[in-house]
């Protein structure tokens, strides 16, 4: 019997025919000498890369591409400092459980612990913001760690898996025909739901007479937009969401409350606070919506559906968890048919609060633009369809209150790290992703100085999204909290010199305009977003708006500031 001839191939190659195989669209990366042998295989163009101007810019853009496909983002970069530029957006991709794969370059095997040039210990740096992390040791591992690590990544509670690439393991040439058996005992994620624990929940739901649900980005990330608004709408339950689940309810659902939280509306908070049945699908509970624990829907029985079981009673106590996949639990929710209690005051009440109190601003003053304002009307110009992106701060805060969203993966955000910077590479993951959605991206002078050096890439990749800044010449998210809770001293809060962002962007060949007339605003927004290609528009706001209402830190959400 005549052996089968091996088919050998260096590691460079592995890596990419491992990527075909997981259909990777494109790759987001900068390359440097510990990775030049990878992106010297890239050269022959199998696979689109998207060369960044920063290694930050490249995980944020991937994240955007991810968020808004829902597909794992692939990042490249090298070694040492390559990797640790890196590192923000990983912990930031850890923290909204985003699918993303990274890789790592890495100086030579033998080179590993003797302080080479370039060298870091990205594997400890990456073990507490990663679901997992690898370092190739043997070329002919490569296609194992590769389908684990995107298996890994896009299951269970997704999340970014780094892999660490010395370099000769991308030179030295293995068996490319190695086949490859998923074997992760240790890592079986819980997928199907409890029907003991789905049946007690809905029976809960038959005798509660102020049901609320709360949506979070798992909804999202199961794609059970779907299977949510079909329940809710079934059982006539008012509901809230957190900041990333925004977009899973369509704004203009007559049941949907709007966003709970800190910066959340009058009717969510004060329906958390009143509800007697809370349904959890994907929020973890984070501080932000329930900044004082033992004061969180004080009267409510507690469940909460949530893939990852490290979040069930880590923050709120839970009468009824379920550990499962938000689609699959909703599905099996939908199975049943129940009558529940009368609980049409509850529905009225919250109506009635979410008449009385919405989200507001000063229509009627005329002597500054104010930054709702521009949210609200680029919501009516986009039909509320647009993708959006934002960085972190005050606008992040007013586009969830004011965008009109409609459907799933529509907010393109930062949401557990708050990550200045993030915005602008977002935007452009997210358009590359979605190349016939409009993209919009709301960002802050603060933030836009992090990561601007991207607006490089918008032309040579012909990137048409629309970057509006909301300047308000200071970093206003810090300087409201210094306003409202130290005595009004603006410690490093506020710019007194800027740089001309209109020339900053046609210095990268984009057009660029300012708007600073409150009466022509609308005419001018308009006539901007005719512009088919990349645009930046900045508006000159209000330099002294605060968001509201605000639920301060370590307070129930009852305690609202700002609310008439």
């Amino acid at each position: 019997m005549v052996e089968k001839q091996r088919k050998m191939k260096n590691g460079s190659r592995i890596l990419i025919d491992a990527l075909l195989k997981q259909k990777v669209e494109m790759i987001f990366g900068y390359p440097g000498g510990a990775v030049l042998p990878l992106y010297d295989a890239l050269y022959d163009g199998d696979i689109p890369h998207i060369l960044t101007r920063h290694e930050q810019g490249a995980v944020h853009a991937a994240e955007g591409y991810a968020k808004a496909t829902g597909k794992p983002g692939v990042v490249i970069v090298t070694s040492g400092p390559g990797a640790t530029n890196a590192i923000t957006g990983i912990a930031d991709a850890m923290s909204d459980s985003i699918p993303m794969v990274v890789f790592t370059g890495q100086v030579v095997t033998d080179g590993i612990g003797k302080d080479a040039f370039q060298e870091a210990d990205v594997i400890g740096l990456t073990m507490p913001i990663t679901k997992n992390n690898y370092q190739v040791r043997e070329t002919k591992e490569l296609p194992r760690i590769i389908e684990e690590a995107f298996h890994i990544a896009t299951t269970g509670r997704k999340g970014p898996v780094v892999i660490d690439l010395p370099k000769d393991m991308t030179i030295m040439e293995a068996d490319a025909d190695i086949e490859v058996k998923l074997n992760l005992p240790s890592y079986q994620p819980t997928v199907k739901p409890n029907k003991l624990q789905v049946k007690k929940l809905m029976e809960a739901l038959t005798v509660a007479k102020k049901p609320l649900v709360l949506v979070g980005a798992g909804v999202l990330h199961a794609d059970a937009g779907k299977e949510l608004v079909e329940f809710i709408n079934q059982y006539q339950v008012p509901t809230l969401s957190s900041l990333l689940g925004l977009g899973a309810v369509p704004t203009d659902n007559e049941l949907f409350l709007g966003m709970g939280g800190m910066h959340g509306s009058f009717a969510a908070n004060m329906a958390l606070t009143d509800c007697d049945f809370l349904i959890n699908i994907g929020s973890r509970f984070d501080d932000r919506l329930a900044s004082a624990p033992k004061e969180f829907a004080p009267n409510a029985i507690i469940a909460h559906v949530d893939i990852d079981p490290a979040e069930i009673g880590k923050t709120i106590d839970t009468q009824i968890p379920i550990v499962a996949d938000a689609k699959e639990t909703l599905k099996e929710m939908l199975k049943f048919d129940i009558n529940c209690a009368d609980s049409t005051e509850w529905k009225k009440l919250n109506l009635s609060r979410k008449k009385r109190h919405p989200f507001k601003y000063d229509k009627e003053q005329k002597a500054e633009i104010k930054p709702q304002k521009v949210i609200e009307f680029i919501g009516e110009l986009t039909n509320g369809e647009a993708i959006v992106a934002t960085d972190v701060g005050q606008h992040q805060m007013w586009a969830a209150q004011f965008y009109p969203f409609k459907n799933e993966k529509q907010l393109v955000t930062s949401g557990g790290l708050g990550t200045m910077g993030y915005g602008v590479p977002a935007a452009i993951g997210a358009k590359l992703g979605c190349p016939d959605k409009e993209v919009v991206l709301f960002v802050g002078d603060g933030g836009f100085q992090m990561t601007n050096q991207e607006l490089a890439i918008l032309n040579e990749y012909n990137i048409p999204i629309k970057i509006v800044i909301l300047n308000n010449q200071s970093l206003g998210m810090v300087r409201q909290w210094q306003e409202s809770f130290f005595n009004g001293r603006r410690s490093e809060s506020v710019f007194t010199s800027q740089p001309d962002f209109v020339k900053m962007a046609e210095a990268y060949h984009i057009r660029g305009i300012r708007i600073d007339d409150p009466e022509t605003v609308e005419a001018e927004l308009t006539e901007a977003f005719k512009e088919t290609g990349p645009l930046l528009i900045e508006v000159m706001v209000s330099p002294t708006e605060h968001v509201l209402p605000m639920v301060p830190a370590g307070k129930a959400n009852y305690q609202m500031l700002g609310v008439d």
